[in-house]
């Protein structure tokens, strides 16, 4: 992962296995031409702004939350967290991301009451922002994860492809149906996980190996396109 303080020409190295997380929202689906003449199509996905919020370090696991977004008004026990942090204003979204698999590489002070991440000679504390500049570059290769768009109820031929049955020997009410769905007297029950119809959509959905096209102060361009519907929350990681 890689931070930055509110001053832009310093950054901070969260460095592991070179690491970059950041939290944004999807924007614009567009397509652009790339450098051989080919129409791909692209998503701009708003990074601005992203600030670390706290640094948690218990027994059972160690993270790093981040905040994203504007709203109007939080619960006061989130606006006292980012009081503590320094962040004035009301923040819409609040995600941890786990360090464990780090454990050993970086250590956890208090300094004036506030957890401070220390990794080398760095430091990484409450109320900085990320800069995408300095976690992302041109060609890039990311994970990109959100909430799927919710589609509510539907049949086993959108939900699962199926095919649907014959048209022929009047069936005419057949064609959409998902056929037979248990077995006889063994075991006498629909087996766990049968694909059948029901909610669909409203998952959360991971897309991977998307190529950064172009890095933006307040943003990232990616080749293909995210899961969910625009100004939903997004978690862009490259490891």
């Amino acid at each position: 992962m890689v931070f930055s303080d509110k001053s832009p020409n310093l950054g901070l190295f969260f460095c592991f296995n070179m690491a970059g997380i950041i939290l944004g929202e999807k924007s614009v689906q567009s397509q652009k031409f790339n450098d051989l003449g080919e129409r791909i199509p692209t998503t701009f996905i708003r990074t601005s702004s992203c600030h670390v919020v706290k640094i948690i370090n218990t027994d059972k696991y160690c993270a790093v939350k981040l905040g994203f977004g504007q709203t109007k008004k939080n619960k006061k026990s989130i606006q006292g967290e980012l009081t503590k942090a320094g962040i004035k204003n009301p923040l819409r979204f609040l995600k941890e991301f786990r360090l464990d698999r780090f454990r050993g590489k970086f250590s956890v002070v208090d300094e004036n009451g506030k957890k401070i991440l220390t990794f080398g000679s760095e430091k990484l504390s409450p109320g900085q922002f990320i800069n995408p500049g300095s976690l992302f570059k041109k060609g890039d290769l990311v994970d990109v994860s959100g909430i799927s768009k919710g589609k509510g109820f539907q049949g086993v031929v959108k939900r699962h492809h199926f095919a649907g049955g014959y048209r022929t020997h009047g069936q005419s009410d057949r064609e959409r149906a998902p056929g037979s769905i248990g077995q006889t007297t063994t075991p006498g029950r629909i087996y766990k996980g049968k694909r059948m119809a029901g909610r669909m959509g409203g998952e959360r959905v991971t897309v991977k190996n998307l190529q950064v096209i172009e890095v933006k102060e307040d943003g990232l361009i990616v080749k293909g396109v995210v899961p969910g519907g625009k100004n939903g929350l997004l978690e862009i990681r490259s490891y």
